[in-house]
Formats: C-alpha cells, structure tokens, sequence
C-alpha cells in the first residue's frame, strides 16, 4: 500500500460591495512558489485546527482582516494545482464592508482590491476558485 503525502490548505475569497460591483481581495505572493505573484489569501491547515477556524487565522495574518464566519465554497485537490507536493484546498468565501482596509502581514507583500472583471492572472488554481464562488455567490 503507498503512503500518502496530502497536505491541506485554505484559501479565502473575500467580497466586498462597491458603487457598481464586487471587488475581491487578493494578496502578493512574497515566497515560492508563484512569487509576485498575486494569489487568495490561505495556507496550511494547522495540526488538530477547524478548517473553517484555519481560513480565519490565514486571512488575519496575511491581511489582518477579521470576520468572524465563511461560506465553503468546496475542495480543489486535482494534483499539481500546488508544485511544491499534492495539496488540497478548501476555499471559503465572505463578505466584508465597503470600507474594509486589507493591510499586507506574514508571508503577504501586497494587499489589494480588485474588481471581479478586472482580476490579474492568479496563482495556483485559485481563478478556479473564485469563479466557482461568484458563480455561487455573487450571480
């Protein structure tokens, strides 16, 4: 029998209202792999933590945004969506208020709001992942 060697992330998408659509948060890669490049904010599930309760702590240390609840949006574990080894994601989404300030911390280098038609070209699988949750929702 072959050992298994998963590892588990979350990834959060997190909304906010504008005058004429949703913006999402995103933060800048500051380590391997995709570095600079721009990504949801999430990482690894810590030993005997809640899923829900990691997406939490991850999105406070890389933004410092605290909410206090998440919608799962579902798992994404297709291998090779991370290089670094065969990693499944749950992702969650939230929303927060239209003045919401997302400052950079932990392993984050930037911060930022971007409209949903106007996203860069995301890291890993997570334009999967946010198309899956503004199908869910946001339509």
């Amino acid at each position: 029998m072959r050992k298994s060697n998963i590892f588990l992330t979350v990834d959060a998408v997190i909304a906010k209202k504008t005058l004429s659509d949703y913006s999402i948060l995103l933060i800048k890669r500051a380590n391997e792999p995709f570095k600079n490049d721009w990504a949801l904010p999430g990482g690894f599930v810590d030993q005997d933590e809640d899923l829900m309760d990691a997406a939490i702590r991850e999105l406070f240390e890389e933004t410092t945004i605290k909410i206090d609840h998440l919608e799962q949006i579902g798992a994404f574990g297709k291998p090779f969506r991370d290089p670094r080894s065969h990693v499944v994601s749950i992702a969650y989404f939230g929303i927060v208020p239209e003045n919401t300030v997302a400052v950079a911390a932990d392993d984050a280098k930037e911060a930022a709001w971007f409209p949903i038609k106007e996203l860069p070209k995301l890291a890993f699988d997570h334009q999967e992942i946010v198309t899956l949750a503004l199908q869910k929702f946001i339509s």
